[in-house]
């Protein structure tokens, strides 16, 4: 009985863990790395998808079931089993997915030949999506499922996303009997529209995500109490589209279509329906993102069994929790041009929520540079991304090869994650009446998934590990199994990376000196075109920018 872990291993996207047991190959997650994580390990699958018997789906997020089409092109027959929403999402999303993959062929194709150099291939297409329907099953929450005489499985509601799970997973091998449960995206506290996660029993071994696992979620100022409540997070939201509209400007919200774009129509609907923007007659909210309008279609059509009280209450009365007047979708391209044409202020939720592709990246072109726009970020943005980069002060990027400056106001909607913080993960764990034999520790980058499976050993006593990519182990030999390495308190990962952070700077100070050379002797070139001479200009014109801005930020005068 071995388990190896594929993806998401010190990285956060990419989850995909396999397991070894009577001769069956089990998947648990077939997820599409993205931002650094592709950079490190690729896209390709590891293994050979034609042998795999069996896969378990967690949650439709791309980045644990984007490889599914890529199964099935590579020759995968087995059978995939998910809660009855999380095929719903999968049905709309694998096929955007292959969307973006033809579309993005396509692009790479004509550059590739304007160079004579060979066009590229999608990694999947649409029609590669739509074949992989056929090998969904249904398994829903708390139901146990026989999968064959040595495997059971049994769904549990994570709280992370509608129809998202963690997996409790009974195996036999030899007379010997393991239990192992998969949290999945294990989910924050008092989200909007679904339910809390649940809490399970008894496993021998764990794999939980550690997304968040040194840290804790930033409160909205309104917040009071142990809990946050919806009104709390639209008063946030309020207050930032109150006064971007002041300045006459738009909200743009990068937004992962499925999940997190619904949560903030529940929230825009509360502003609206509570006159929450006393100032402002009316919020025009438009959602361009053909993926975020069929997957509400989807949440709507999902109520039952997956909301949460309050939102259960509102449907009760008759009252859809995510659309009001003043919404319009929008799906058809010349539409979606033709917004950033408008005069008056207005929200545009726009995917994707990384803003790595999608529509979002030409509302960021036009409104980026426009002091008087607001971008608000309400998600994860991994590492780079081009979310991660604007999040983190960048005052320059590039899209779709042009330079933009970031002159607006950047903003993070807060208490809105749809993942656990140190404090939930912390309380999923230790809510198992037995303590587990070993928690291996994924879904966390090399800083955090390391150090939180530290203070989870060092703290509450349980033996945990952070495996790194293509670790494998056997489960029915403990005394093998590694624990993490003792982390010191005090050294938490953001003083790490301080630390490294410092010791590169010093490394490139010598880089700095040679581009600056380069530059001026580019500079002094004679019969210099005017295409090089322009981006010359536009180069040391931005180098000089910022090294004008860092004298500002970090002079002997400033704070």
């Amino acid at each position: 009985m071995h388990i190896t872990f594929f993806g998401a291993a010190q990285q956060v996207t990419g989850s995909c863990t396999l397991v070894e047991c009577s001769g069956k190959y089990l998947l648990v997650d077939c997820g599409l790395p993205q931002g650094n994580d592709e950079r490190e390990s690729g896209i390709d699958l590891p293994f050979d998808a034609a042998a795999i018997d069996y896969l378990f789906l967690t949650h439709a997020h791309i980045d644990h079931s984007g490889r599914i089409p890529l199964m099935v092109r590579n020759g995968f027959k087995g059978k995939i089993f998910a809660t009855s929403a999380t095929i719903d999402l999968c049905e709309i999303m694998l096929a955007d997915s292959g969307h973006i993959q033809e579309m993005e062929a396509e692009w790479k194709s004509r550059k590739a030949k304007r160079a004579g150099k060979k066009g590229e291939e999608p990694l999947y297409s649409v029609e590669d999506a739509q074949k992989s329907m056929q090998y969904f099953h249904g398994c829903e929450y708390k139901q146990i499922c026989s999968i064959d005489e040595h495997i059971k499985v049994r769904f549990d509601d994570a709280g992370h996303l509608l129809g998202s799970s963690s997996i409790e997973m009974w195996l036999e091998e030899s007379g010997e009997q393991r239990k192992i449960v998969f949290s999945g995206d294990i989910g924050n506290f008092d989200q909007p529209l679904i339910k809390d996660p649940d809490y399970i029993d008894e496993a021998d071994f764990v794999v939980m995500e550690s997304t968040y696992g040194n840290r804790l979620h930033d409160r909205p100022e309104e917040a009071k109490g142990q809990h946050i409540t919806s009104l709390a997070r639209a008063q946030e939201l309020a207050e930032i589209i109150e006064r971007t509209f002041a300045r006459k400007g738009n909200v743009i919200i990068p937004s992962f279509a499925v999940g997190r774009t619904q949560e903030i129509l529940y929230l825009l609907r509360l502003i609206i329906e509570q006159k929450l923007c006393p100032t402002i007659r009316d919020i025009p909210v438009f959602v361009d993102s053909p993926l975020s309008v069929k997957a509400t279609h989807v949440f709507a059509g999902n109520l039952f069994g997956y909301m949460d009280a309050e939102t259960m209450e509102l449907v009760n009365k008759g009252i859809n929790p995510i659309l009001f007047p003043s919404l319009v979708t929008i799906t058809d391209v010349q539409d979606s041009i033709a917004l950033n044409q408008r005069k008056e202020s207005c929200v545009i939720i726009s995917s994707s929520g990384m803003c790595e592709a999608g529509r979002i990246k030409h509302h960021l072109k036009h409104n980026l540079w426009r002091s008087e726009c607001t971008v608000l970020f309400s998600g994860y943005q991994a590492g780079g991304t081009l979310g991660r980069s604007i999040l983190d002060g960048a005052r320059h990027v590039t899209i779709f090869g042009e330079q933009i400056d970031v002159r607006c106001e950047v903003a993070e909607l807060h208490g809105i994650s749809g993942h656990a913080d140190q404090k939930g993960l912390v309380k999923w764990l230790t809510s198992f009446k037995k303590e587990p034999r070993r928690a291996f520790i994924v879904h966390g980058d090399k800083e955090v998934a390391p150090w939180f499976a530290s203070y989870v050993s060092r703290t509450l006593g349980i033996k945990a590990y952070a495996p790194a990519l293509m670790e494998r182990f056997d489960l029915l030999d403990e005394a093998s199994l590694p624990v993490a390495l003792p982390v010191e308190a005090a050294l938490v990962p953001y003083l790490r990376q301080l630390a490294e952070s410092l010791a590169e700077l010093s490394k490139q100070e010598a880089t700095l000196r040679s581009v600056v050379e380069r530059m001026e002797q580019a500079g002094r070139e004679k019969n210099l075109d005017e295409k090089r001479a322009v981006r010359l200009t536009n180069a040391i014109n931005r180098l000089a920018s910022d090294l004008e801005y860092l004298k500002i930020k970090w002079g002997p005068d400033a704070d």
